[in-house]
């Protein structure tokens, strides 16, 4: 609210000055923003003089001290306390009761029965039958017959031949070389890193009052309304103090480093070699031979047989017979009795156990609790 009224005035005074040039505080602290025709020299100006004086007034400051108090605050805790509670459970108890019921029972009651019957009984008689037949049966005889032919036999003869050729027989030797590698060999070494040690400081900053405006009157005899800066105000902030310390940091690092290393080597070379092999070198040729080979001859002649054989013949005659069975008989009747049998129910008992509950209970408690308050105080100021 103070801003908008303060740039509401400015915005009068710039608006109502007809000078361009006038400069702070609306134009106070300056003769030439007057106007022309009143501020001609007038007679005798020479032989006055101006005389400055210095005044001092006094301001008041609103400071803020800091101010400890302390007060009592409720706090409530949670205790738990341990009861024992009698509780009751249902517990479930088959139990059996006779139960008398009626059954009926069939009673089946066998009788044998006489029943005559016929039957037709076969009677088998048997007789001999004369079949006689001829058959003529073959009988083999075995000769010998001699069959020539001539073979070409095959005769393998065996030599031997020399066979030279020449072989490359490896020959090993070790030679010692020479091997470059690169390795990673670590270097330390020590920087300087600077690290800021420093803290936040209280320091007292002075700031500038902002204007105000009053009714002041010029040299002229003119009032009006220019804006006079307000008293400065001390407020306090934390600034950074630094504090820079330098410190030796180690730094390890890897530097490439060529290695020669001296390692045997196995070489192998071909040095040529004439052998000599004796080689067998087989010969193949025919020869004509003759072979006599006896061959069995089957003679086969038939020979007339009569076989005698006699054939059974059954001839089947039926018979009348008289026959007495015994028929079963069934009778079924129902017999009523009497049975017990148990028939189970449930019942049901309390059974009483004990739990222990805990129980959660609000204890109110006194607690001191110190508290920092700004406390404002007005101080006096000689303002010039």
């Amino acid at each position: 609210m103070r801003l908008l009224l303060t740039g509401i005035v400015a915005t009068f005074m710039i608006a109502t000055s007809g000078s361009v040039q006038a400069g702070r505080y609306c134009g106070s602290g300056r003769s030439f923003c007057c106007p022309t025709a009143a501020c001609q020299p007038a007679v005798g100006y020479r032989n006055c003089g101006l005389d400055r004086q210095m005044c001092y007034r006094t301001m008041y400051d609103t400071v803020y001290e800091p101010q400890e108090y302390t007060c009592n605050k409720t706090v409530y805790e949670t205790v738990f306390e341990n009861r024992e509670l009698t509780c009751y459970r249902t517990v479930r108890e088959t139990l059996y009761r006779e139960v008398e019921y009626k059954v009926r029972r069939p009673v089946v009651e066998t009788s044998v029965r006489e029943e005559k019957y016929t039957v037709l009984k076969p009677v088998w008689e048997t007789s001999e039958r004369d079949c006689s037949y001829t058959v003529q049966k073959p009988v083999w005889e075995t000769a010998e017959r001699e069959c020539r032919r001539t073979v070409l036999k095959l005769v393998i003869e065996t030599s031997q031949r020399e066979c030279r050729h020449t072989v490359l027989k490896p020959v090993t030797e070790t030679v010692t070389r020479e091997r470059c590698y690169v390795a990673m060999k670590p270097v330390t070494t020590h920087r300087t890193v600077r690290q800021d040690c420093g803290q936040w400081v209280l320091q007292q900053v002075q700031r500038p009052g902002l204007p105000v405006p009053k009714l002041l009157t010029d040299d002229c005899g003119r009032s009006r309304i220019c804006m006079v800066p307000s008293p400065d105000c001390t407020t306090s902030r934390y600034v950074w103090c630094p504090n820079i310390v330098e410190k030796q940091i180690p730094c390890t690092t890897y530097v490439p480093q060529v290695v020669r290393k001296s390692y045997p080597v196995t070489v192998c070379r071909y040095v040529p070699k004439t052998v000599v092999k004796q080689v067998p070198v087989r010969k193949c040729r025919w020869v004509r031979e003759e072979i006599v080979d006896k061959i069995p001859v089957r003679t086969c002649r038939w020979v007339t047989k009569k076989v005698e054989r006699k054939v059974p013949v059954q001839t089947c005659r039926w018979v009348r017979e008289e026959r007495i069975r015994k028929v079963p008989i069934r009778m079924c009747k129902t017999l009523v009795e009497t049975k017990t049998r148990l028939v189970p129910y449930c019942a049901t008992k309390q059974i009483p156990y004990t739990v222990t509950q805990r129980i959660a209970k609000c204890v109110p408690k006194k607690v001191s609790f110190t508290y920092t308050r700004l406390v404002p105080r007005c101080v006096p100021l000689q303002v010039p």
